[in-house]
């Protein structure tokens, strides 16, 4: 979650309410169950690590003073690293979404982009789950999970363009905007 949080921050500082209402948005359902602790433990850490800055700012009569975070030049470089990261052996979906999210919200990077590169990522690891698979005996218990491998992956595939199709859209409507 440290690098969507940065991510989100590239686009402008923030207080830590603002960026667990953007993570909200983008998990949809998956993000009713956020604790807000979170945002200010992940970016407690993030200070400590050199990633943000935090500057108080005066609040309203009946708010109290607020913390803003601002990225650092550390910041940008870990975000840019994220945003180029394509080589899990497992992505984690809720992670690539919130990448897509806060590239296309801090136009950081091309989200369609992003997904082509995880494509290939993930195209790479089937050919070479295909040849380990046709490397076994039939029936070993290596072909197996090779043959499980390979249906993750494909199934992977399969959500990367329904993710390439509604960012398609999104450039789409923003050009025709």
């Amino acid at each position: 979650m440290q690098d969507a949080v940065l991510a989100m921050l590239a686009k402008q500082p923030a207080h830590g309410y603002r960026l667990h209402a953007l993570l909200r948005r983008a998990l949809g359902p998956l993000g009713e169950s956020m604790n807000r602790g979170q945002i200010y433990v992940t970016l407690s850490r993030a200070e400590r690590a050199g990633l943000v800055v935090c500057e108080r700012t005066e609040g309203l009569p009946e708010r109290p003073e607020r913390k803003v975070y601002a990225l650092t030049a550390a910041g940008h470089q870990r975000v840019a690293a994220w945003l180029a990261e394509v080589g899990r052996p497992k992505p984690d979906l809720a992670e690539f979404h919130l990448k897509l999210f806060a590239a296309a919200a801090a136009r950081l990077a091309d989200p369609v982009e992003l997904v082509a590169a995880q494509r290939r990522e993930l195209l790479r690891r089937l050919r070479e789950a295909h040849q380990a698979a046709l490397a076994e005996p039939a029936g070993s218990g290596a072909g197996l999970l090779l043959e499980g491998v390979v249906l993750r992956l494909q199934a992977d595939l399969r959500w990367l363009e329904s993710c390439e199709r509604a960012w398609s859209t999104v450039d789409d409507e923003a050009e025709d905007g």
